[in-house]
Formats: C-alpha cells, structure tokens, sequence
C-alpha cells in the first residue's frame, strides 16, 4: 500500500466530506426535555456619552469593521450571566425592545440538548472511521479539525446567530420567541449569516453584544436584511480577505515562507482577518461549508438546513420546560475562587481556545488547561492582580470571562 496523497487547503472538498457524514443523519431521536428553573443576572450596558455604543464596541469597529459606520450598529442594552442545566456558565446580551432574556437561555439548552443528540446518533463511530484523505483535507482546510467538534461549533454557532438577531427583533413581526425563532428559520437568516457574514465578524459583535444589520419586514411576512444591511456585510468581507491576502502576500513572496509557515508566524493577524480567507486563491468567493448542497447517493444534503431545522424543532420542543427567573438581588457568582481557575462562556471553538492561550503567554501566564466544553480556563496566575490583569485583557479581546461556577445551580428539575 502507497502513502495516501497529501490533502492541500479545498473548501468544496471539506464541504462534501461534512456532508457524507451528515448523510445517514445528524442528530438522534431524543426524549421530551425535562423542565428546569434558569435563574439569570441582567446588568445594564454603559454606552459612551451621545453614542449608543459602549468604549469596546466603538473600538472594535473602528479596528475590523470597516467601513461599516456607528450607526449601522444595534447594541444590546443589557448583558446576562447565567449558569445552564449542564452547570456551565454562560453569558449573553438582550435588548429591551428585542426578542427578552429568555431567548439566549433557551438557545443555549438547545445546544445542549442537540450536543447530546449528536453524541448518540452514531456520528462519532462515523467520524473516527473517516479514510485518511479524508482527515488530511479537513485538517488542511478547517479551523475545527475533528469532525465530531466541527459539528458541535456548527450548533453553538446557530444559536449564537438567532440570539443575537434578538437584538433586533422589533424590525420583524414575530410575537414570541419561538415564533421568532421559526421566522428566522424560514426567512432564510441563518443561511444569510454563513454565505453573507465572516466568522470572525459574527463571533466578535455576538461576544460584544452587537449586530450590523436590520431587517425588513416582507410582503409575504418574512424578513429580510436591507439593502445597505447586504452592501455593508460584502465591504466588510470584501475588505477582510482583501488584508488575509495582504497579509499571506508578504509571507510568501516579501519573506519567502510558505503558506503553513506564513500562518504560524503571523497567527495573531490572521485570527482576526481570518486565516481561512488567507488560504482562498485570488478573486475567490468563499463559500460556507455547511450551506453547500451535495448529492449524496442520490439525494441533496445541506447540513445547515439540518441542523437549523432541528434546532428550530428542539427550541420550539424546549420553550415549554425552560422557566426563566431575573435574579434582582444577589451576585449569581461566589465570593471565593481560585485564582488560576476562571471560565470563558463565550469561548465556542478551537479558535478560542488558542487565541485564549496565546493571549495568556504573552503577558508570561503559563497555561495549565483551557476545556472547551466545560468553558474552564486553569493558568498559573500568581495573585489577584494578575487575574484582574488578564480578565482586562480578555475583555479588550471581546471576551467576558467570569470567575466560577455560580455556588446555586439554577438547572435543577421544577415540578
């Protein structure tokens, strides 16, 4: 037997080969969720003086969101913390006039539930029985390289999407959140933020309660993005692939290195105007991985109408059991911690997790473990002012971390 060819940088490749594991299907059948009690903190977000945007905001898009201007953005008015079924800290960011706190709750038992959906549907056997060629064009091409994790970021990226269209949610016609939910779906929105939008953009303004687009109510009662919504969303990834071409540009013929090189070297750039893009040949749209259509065995698959579709079912499934209390009163976290041991909610892919790391052993932190599922960082911080130093500097990179896991657990069962 010959040594398997080597698997170079192809999207459409990657793209069939998530599409023939999605095939025999993605998810499971799964029981009726059992009800819980979420109790979550809401704290209201200070914008800058006449401005609508709050100081991290305002400088993450003047840094990586041009030419999109001030007011083209929504911000959230208030950021919430919360603790899930799973006992995993979270947070995320609702408008007064938007789709409520409960929708980002909701969403995030959704993921759950359909990460242990995906666990028993036999994707992980499939996964680890993938040929060789296989793996070596995932891992030359995707962020995520296992399979199984691919998909778990696919799912959390949903609701990341659907949460954050909550902040504008007054611009559609939809009276509940799962009539939202199901509006979004069938307006094409979620296939609209993977073909029109760019990782990066769509985890960053998530991460800083943020979105630059509006919707427009349709004839039909969907809802649309608007025409400067669209122009805007193509400058911006316009300009986006225009600085990783820039950027891998000088490395290969300016330095002489090549591509897997370049990209080590210039890590930190390339994770904020994607690395992804970096790799595409000039004059290339890209092209979502998941809202490829493929024949396989003779029918269409798409695995993001699978999983949308399914999340919509499960969150619709899951509004029923999930009781949502506004904690007025107490901090939801404790009073004692480690301070090598903290958690990063918004941490969603290996992405993170190297950027979180990176982050760390710049300012001389050695890092001891970051888990992804649990959202758990553990890091060698000598003292309190260390940890205060490296949260800022977490914030400044648009993440929220938060010491522990709240001493009550709001997840248990109600009758």
């Amino acid at each position: 037997m010959g040594t398997p060819p080597v698997q170079h940088y192809d999207r459409r490749a990657a793209s069939r080969v998530l599409a023939r594991l999605a095939a025999p299907g993605l998810f499971a059948a799964t029981e009726p969720p059992p009800p819980v009690c979420i109790t979550l903190r809401a704290t209201a977000l200070r914008p800058e003086p006449n401005s609508a945007l709050t100081l991290p905001q305002r400088m993450y898009l003047e840094r990586f969101m041009r030419p999109c201007r001030p007011d083209q953005v929504t911000s959230a008015t208030h950021r919430l913390t919360w603790t899930d079924s799973a006992g995993i800290p979270n947070t995320g960011y609702f408008h007064t006039a938007g789709a409520g706190p409960e929708l980002a709750v909701i969403a995030r038992e959704t993921v759950l539930a359909l990460w242990h959906s995906l666990a028993e549907s036999g994707l992980p056997e499939r996964a680890a029985a993938l040929p060789a060629p296989d793996h070596a064009v995932l891992f030359a091409t995707t962020t995520d390289h296992d399979p199984h994790e691919i998909f778990r970021v696919g799912i959390e990226a949903t609701g990341r999407a659907l949460v954050q269209h909550g902040l504008i949610a007054a611009d559609t016609p939809y009276r509940d959140v799962v009539e939202f939910t199901r509006g979004i779906n069938d307006s094409g929105i979620f296939t609209a933020v993977a073909t029109r939008w760019f990782w990066e953009l769509q985890a960053s303004t998530f991460r800083r309660g943020m979105i630059p687009v509006r919707l427009a109510i349709q004839p039909d009662g969907s809802v649309r993005y608007t025409a400067d919504s669209i122009a805007v969303l193509r400058a911006m990834k316009d300009a986006t692939i225009a600085d990783a071409h820039a950027v891998m540009r000088r490395a290969t013929t300016e330095e002489g290195l090549d591509s897997e090189t370049a990209v080590a070297k210039y890590h930190d750039d390339l994770d904020l105007i994607s690395r992804q893009y970096a790799l595409l040949p000039a004059d290339t749209r890209p092209t979502c991985l998941a809202a490829t259509q493929h024949d396989i065995d003779g029918a269409g698959v798409q695995v993001l109408a699978a999983v949308a579709d399914r999340f919509v079912e499960t969150f619709a499934a899951l509004a029923n059991s999930v009781e949502v209390v506004e904690n007025l009163t107490e901090e939801l976290s404790g009073t004692e911690h480690d301070d090598g041991v903290f958690y990063v909610p918004d941490m969603s892919c290996r992405h993170c997790v190297r950027t979180i790391t990176a982050l760390l052993e710049s300012m001389d932190i050695p890092v001891v473990e970051v888990d992804l599922e649990s959202k758990r960082v553990i890091a060698r911080i000598r003292s309190p002012r260390n940890r205060f130093r490296v949260f800022e500097a977490l914030r400044d990179g648009g993440y929220n971390p938060v010491d522990d896991v709240p001493a009550q657990v709001p997840g248990a069962s109600v009758g």
